[in-house]
């Protein structure tokens, strides 16, 4: 393979999208040609995921089938889809529960913001200030009642839950669970947080 030269422009440069005047918006995320899987869209410019750990897969993989077991008919478990906050958001969960009624048929890419019920981020190397700061801040802002943000404690899964209070319209810690997740809202959960651990 040969070295680029100093100074050189890397060989994707003149095909890398060029943002327009103001930044993408939430309708571009299905227009643009070539995006990585699982690009979000944060104030108006894209965001790229890096690959992800073990951790990351085993802790998804848990939360997504303990919550596909625990939601009623009326509610929708889903990965990896993205939310329209607004035309300049457009962030990507993990996993999200979402109104069954919501679901538009096999071609939809996004769900809008008032059929969400639940965000949860596992927090990456890569993603840590968004999962922190950004994102809880816009969801809040955009009415999703639930928030949980996953993090490792020594390779088990830590989860902060938070719920939105409609009087200020910010997220309040309601707990911090590190080996059972036992909630009532939004609905019945009782989720083993050492599942994720091999033998």
């Amino acid at each position: 393979m040969e070295a680029s030269r100093p100074g050189a422009e890397p060989p994707w440069r003149h095909t890398w999208p060029k943002p327009p005047p103001g930044g993408y918006t939430a309708d571009d995320l299905d227009r643009l040609p070539g995006l990585p899987p699982h690009t979000e869209l944060i104030d108006g410019s894209l965001v790229f995921r890096s690959p992800q750990t073990v951790f990351h897969t085993r802790t998804l993989r848990l939360l997504e089938h303990s919550l596909l077991r625990a939601a009623p008919e009326d509610m929708e478990v889903l990965r990896e889809m993205t939310i329209v906050l607004d035309d300049r958001q457009r962030p990507e969960p993990d996993v999200m529960v979402a109104r069954a009624d919501a679901d538009t048929g096999l071609d939809q890419t996004a769900y809008r913001s008032h059929d969400v019920l639940l965000a949860v981020e596992v927090v990456s190397e890569d993603s840590r200030a968004r999962d922190r700061e950004t994102k809880p801040l816009k969801y809040a802002k955009a009415g999703i009642p639930h928030f949980w943000r996953v993090e490792s404690d020594n390779g088990r899964p830590v989860v902060y839950v938070y719920e939105r209070d409609p009087a200020t319209g910010a997220y309040v810690a309601t707990g911090i669970h590190h080996n059972r997740l036992k909630l009532s809202v939004p609905f019945t959960i009782d989720i083993d947080l050492t599942g994720t651990a091999r033998p």
